[in-house]
């Protein structure tokens, strides 16, 4: 498979790196100083761009590929407003676009473990969930993206939560996301059911951006046969086949 890198920061090297490891070619590496390249014929050769830049700049490079006939896998958060526009040129080209808040695997598992476990609380109102993200000091949004779908996946499976929210005073019937950003953390999601008499929790700790580099190759790797705008769920349907996970999973 023939790979373009669009963004050649800390997850850009990464990338590079497993790629190679599994035998892909990379044609094309593009950053902040040589956009010029998206109309290099290197480029153009490219089976799949993955993309992982920076929000300001995201939509234009995932739509300067797809222009160019080249499938893309986006990992770049804090965009997703925009994320309907890219469908549209999807469906109106027959382009190929995957899009993950997170590629992580165990991420992904993650999130049908709180989508499960919110069901499940959705039964005793005397619990109200609380989250907390922590990333390294260089991520300047927040929340996560990781932490707004987990956020939403909650939201989705508990009529009592109504929302999310940063702010304390407006956690009512929310819930509220709390962030942190310490050294080179690369990302801690933690959730908390509390009530007066205890605590349930959940967390997922990466360890490295390792788990968040294969995930954006292997979604690379499935998309080589696919058309459409994709996302992670179906991907994770695709290694799913146990009935009563992929009942959870379609309640995202």
């Amino acid at each position: 498979m023939k790979i373009a890198i669009i963004g050649y920061g800390k997850m850009g090297h990464v990338i590079e790196r497993i790629a190679r490891e599994r035998g892909h070619e990379i044609v094309s590496i593009i950053d902040a100083d040589n956009t010029a390249d998206f109309d290099s014929p290197e480029f153009a050769s490219a089976d799949v761009a993955i993309e992982f830049s920076t929000p300001a700049t995201a939509f234009e490079n995932c739509r300067k590929a797809l222009s160019k006939g080249v499938k893309v896998v986006s990992g770049t958060t804090a965009w997703a407003d925009r994320l309907g526009e890219i469908k549209e040129i999807c469906d109106k080209d027959n382009r190929t676009f995957f899009w993950s808040s997170n590629y992580s695997l165990g991420v992904n598992i993650f999130f049908a473990v709180n989508r499960y476990l919110a069901t499940i609380m959705s039964a005793f109102p005397q619990y109200t969930p609380e989250m907390t993200e922590i990333h390294h000091i260089h991520k300047l949004d927040h929340p996560s993206g990781t932490a707004i779908s987990i956020a939403e996946g909650i939201i989705a499976s508990d009529e009592a939560v109504k929302g999310w929210t940063e702010e304390a005073s407006e956690a009512d019937c929310k819930i509220l996301i709390n962030h942190k950003r310490e050294g080179e953390v690369p990302g801690t999601h933690i959730i908390a059911w509390d009530s007066e008499v205890d605590t349930i929790t959940i967390e997922h700790r990466a360890k490295s951006r390792e788990g968040f580099a294969l995930g954006a190759v292997i979604a690379a790797e499935w998309i080589m046969d696919k058309s459409g705008f994709l996302t992670m769920d179906n991907l994770m349907h695709s290694f799913i086949k146990n009935s009563a996970l992929l009942d959870i999973l379609n309640k995202n």
